[in-house]
């Protein structure tokens, strides 16, 4: 059969139409939240008065703090924009069907789907560093030559940077993937961030490390294209990359989903948590390890004991018992609402529990969860009136006044 049967014949051409689809995809998401009519309104207004401001920072005055700022805060900016964004290789998942026989297509997608990366890179970089260049120049005095050297330093730190953190995060996961992030993007970017505070003064400095940097990219790209058993990876960051938009859109409507875990953080093997091996304790148990699980709920619980705890510190003393009594029964409401939701779960109502039983594992998680919370703040209260007394008296005071406090919440909250 010729090629010409096929609708792409070459992997170039099946490249461009998916650089096109990426492009209308891109311009879909932009439009769903304004069209070109209110674009224009905005576009038009803010080009011409960032252009009359950027115009008056080459022709006028600068304003006053470039003279109190140091010149480090210029690469400091610049590292920033460098660490930010990823690769696009336009990868798709029905690939692993029709294309993974052709692994000369595969390797040709990937090949110049990196040179777009490092394209767009470089455009942002750009960019950015034109709007950075009057202060550059005029501010802190570099010459048109130095400010050259820094210019094809970023760029060259910038495509070393996406590369290495692209090939980490195919080929890691969890915490391995942010140790590798240290060799990969922060090594780079602290010497970059070195080079340039000298660049001013050795600027034979800097091209040598951009060499140093443009040699490993080459390296890179090299590596990248060789690089297998990372498919799925693949498709899973270019599905990330491209959603970005859309992620920046959503941000203030939708909650971030969970990322995907193989195991969880905490209790990673599931064993019993309490000794009893009564219904009434594995579903306290488990709801113990739900709250501990949720990176929303634990953030709660922790950000709410820290706030408490500044609250409790910084009160006179013939306040802080009053306080401690009504943040704990705040935190004890919040516990029993918790519980209310968890046992409210479509996979908890399937199980075969009474709601006798319902109610007595909620008496016995809730305390356990309110007890860490309860003994922090009475160790805060304890140590700030009684001093050295405050050591015997925190532990007991904490654990009485858990107790009682999820004792009378439980008596109106639980229904048996």
């Amino acid at each position: 059969m010729s090629k010409q049967a096929f609708a792409f014949p070459t992997s170039t051409r099946l490249f461009l139409r998916r650089l096109i689809s990426h492009w209308q995809e891109q311009s879909a998401i932009i439009r769903t939240a304004a069209d070109w009519t209110v674009l224009l309104y905005i576009i038009i207004p803010g080009g011409l008065l960032g252009g009359r401001l950027y115009y008056g920072y080459w022709n006028n005055e600068l304003p006053n703090w470039t003279s109190v700022v140091p010149f480090m805060l210029m690469p400091a900016l610049l590292v920033i924009v460098i660490g930010t964004g990823g690769m696009v290789l336009l990868l798709q998942e029905g690939d692993l069907l029709f294309l993974r026989q052709r692994q000369d297509w595969i390797n040709t997608i990937i090949s110049r789907g990196i040179i777009y990366s490092l394209a767009v890179t470089s455009l942002k970089i750009a960019a950015v560093y034109t709007l950075m260049l009057p202060f550059i120049i005029r501010g802190y005095g570099l010459t048109w030559d130095a400010a050259l050297s820094l210019l094809i330093l970023t760029l060259a730190c910038s495509w070393c940077v996406k590369l290495l953190g692209h090939i980490v995060k195919v080929q890691h996961q969890g915490w391995r993937r942010w140790l590798w992030q240290v060799p990969a993007v922060a090594l780079p970017c602290g010497i970059y961030f070195r080079v340039a505070q000298l660049g001013d003064t050795y600027s034979m400095l800097m091209w040598i490390t951009a060499a140093l940097f443009a040699l490993a990219t080459l390296f890179s790209i090299r590596y990248r294209v060789r690089l297998r058993g990372t498919f799925m990876n693949d498709v899973r960051e270019d599905y990330k990359q491209r959603m970005r938009i859309a992620g920046l859109m959503l941000r203030g409507v939708l909650s971030k989903p969970r990322p995907t875990r193989y195991k969880p953080w905490v209790f990673r093997k599931s064993q019993p948590l309490l000794s009893s091996k009564l219904p009434e304790s594995r579903l306290s148990a488990t709801a113990i390890k739900a709250l501990i699980r949720n990176p929303a709920h634990l953030k709660l619980y922790l950000s709410f004991t820290g706030v408490s705890l500044v609250a409790i510190l910084i009160a006179p003393a013939f306040l802080k018992w009053i306080i401690f009594i009504v943040l704990t029964s705040l935190m004890t409401y919040w516990l029993f609402s918790f519980w209310s939701l968890f046992i409210e779960d479509d996979y908890i109502g399937i199980l075969p529990f009474t709601k006798e039983q319902k109610a007595e594992a909620g008496s016995r998680a809730v305390p356990i969860l309110l007890m860490p919370f309860a003994v922090l703040c009475s160790a805060v209260v304890c140590f700030s009136i009684y001093a050295w007394w405050g050591l015997v008296l925190f532990i007991p005071i904490g654990a009485a006044a858990g107790i009682m406090v999820s004792r009378i919440f439980g008596a109106i909250r639980l229904a048996r």
